[in-house]
């Protein structure tokens, strides 16, 4: 019989038998409750926590789902295997981000579970949700963001469990990452395209206000387009952002790409003929969309299964996905 003891928070917003179900996980994987260990019987934990029988049931039949433990006939419940959990800590779910998530658990076997959280830039949200999770993973990958704050949070784990992923943005030496250049690589893409780019008598870049999209693409941008003599602007502010005929655009959001859209079929604009627009991020509709929207973008199939290998091997990892650009009709 193992020492597993479990206390019920009635304050909490977590159903009980789901806290049950965490409480159970979280022992396996950090060990405390290992393989062939017998679990509480129902009538134990119903008799300790207050709990009904129902409650209890449901609880070890979703361990059981899980594969987490077997249930024994006329003995009771038992741990099958260690289980593996990981903390994934992205900033928003879009489809992009969709694309590596669904790369990340497939490339994990089932003997590993993921708790997906976002933070959404947040940073209050940030560090609640670390600073609660410590000590209750095996591995943490996580989307740092631009803030002063981001380094003396994300130092409280342990580098060796830890991997940022998509911004090498407060990423010490001694911690892992895997990402995309925002800067330098998005200045290459455009090099290796510019006889497409020159066919416009302008290029802008609208980099709205509500993004946070770093802003070395901005630089690279301007960069690139004086060294090739390009007529260019970049624009800051929605009111800006009228589209016009000859101009190339070069937009960071899928709203402002919807927007672009918009103005196309209210002038009467083909993209890659009046007018022509590069998107940032690839997205599985975007080939489709006007027979085919140009992107610059890295991998994140490649981004979600270097995750799952640090995860499955743990060793160090210091990898640039690489970034494309693939050319459609609209351009």
């Amino acid at each position: 019989m193992s020492n597993f003891k479990f206390t019920v928070d009635n304050n909490s917003n977590i159903l009980k038998f789901q806290q049950l179900v965490d409480a159970i996980m979280d022992s396996i994987s950090q060990n405390e409750l290992k393989q062939g260990d017998m679990l509480p019987s129902v009538n134990q934990i119903m008799k300790e926590c207050q709990l009904s029988r129902d409650t209890v049931f449901k609880a070890y039949a979703e361990l059981k789902k899980r594969g987490a433990v077997e249930s024994v006939p006329n003995r009771g419940y038992f741990v099958t295997k260690k289980r593996t959990k990981v903390f994934l800590f992205l900033d928003t779910f879009k489809a992009y981000k969709e694309v590596l998530y669904h790369s990340f658990l497939n490339n994990l076997p089932k003997n590993i579970s993921v708790d997906l959280h976002f933070h959404h830039y947040n940073i209050g949200v940030f560090e609640k949700i670390i600073t609660e999770s410590i000590g209750r993973y095996s591995k943490y990958i996580i989307m740092n963001f631009d803030h002063p704050n981001v380094p003396k949070i994300v130092n409280k784990i342990p580098s060796d469990q830890l991997l940022a992923i998509d911004w090498k943005v407060n990423v010490s030496k001694k911690q892992s990452v895997v990402y995309q250049d925002f800067g330098q690589a998005v200045f290459d893409c455009l090099h290796r395209n510019l006889a497409a780019i020159k066919k416009y008598r302008q290029f802008t870049f609208f980099y709205p206000p509500f993004t946070y999209h770093p802003k070395e693409t901005v630089d690279h941008f301007r960069e690139f387009c004086k060294e090739n003599k390009i007529k260019h602007r970049v624009i800051f502010e929605t009111d800006e952002f009228e589209i016009k005929s000859g101009e190339l655009y070069f937009l960071v959001s899928d709203r402002t790409l919807a927007g672009f859209l918009d103005q196309c079929e209210e002038k009467g604009f083909e993209p890659g003929k009046e007018v022509g627009v590069i998107s940032y991020n690839e997205t599985p509709m975007k080939k489709y969309v006007k027979n085919g929207i140009t992107v610059i973008s890295t991998d994140f199939e490649l981004m979600g299964k270097k995750a799952a290998e640090f995860v499955l091997k743990g060793d160090p990892i210091h990898f640039e996905v690489p970034t494309q650009l693939k050319i459609r009709s609209s351009l």
